[in-house]
């Protein structure tokens, strides 16, 4: 079975993101990593959605959820 990503988890990814490279520029940039997390986090919170499947994100955004899962599992 593929893996559900809850809000919560992306929210944490995305957090954690932004601690590792903080926004940049006077537009207050996201990382690339932050930035690909954001708009599956936005499209869940807009339509309400509490889950969404692994394969909903794009290439950038599965490999910085699984870079951010990774390191949550061994500081947990």
């Amino acid at each position: 079975m593929e893996k559900q990503i809850t809000l919560p988890e992306l929210e944490s990814a995305i957090n954690y993101w932004r601690q590792q490279s903080p926004s940049i520029g006077e537009e207050l940039r996201l990382c690339k990593e932050a930035s690909s997390l954001a708009t599956p986090y936005t499209m869940m919170i807009l339509s309400k959605r509490q889950t969404l499947q692994m394969s909903e994100l794009g290439e950038i955004a599965k490999m910085a959820f699984e870079a951010w899962a990774n390191v949550a599992r061994h500081a947990g």
